[in-house]
């Protein structure tokens, strides 16, 4: 019965993670091929907004 639920748990975990991976490179592929100008559209738009902002969290160097 173990060997079951760990045979199960490695497959969901399989098909979770090439779910995912697969809709990261169709994501990227899709951008590159058919994003055209506009492909950076949306992230210098939150870069603008985001400007001037203080460096919150994390270590300075």
């Amino acid at each position: 019965m173990v060997g079951y639920i760990m045979d199960l748990t490695v497959v969901a975990l399989l098909i979770v993670g090439i779910t995912a991976l697969m809709g990261v490179l169709t994501n990227s592929f899709g951008e590159k091929v058919f994003g055209g100008k506009n492909r950076t559209e949306f992230v210098d738009e939150s870069a603008k907004y985001q400007s001037g902002w203080k460096s919150v969290g994390g270590k300075r160097k």
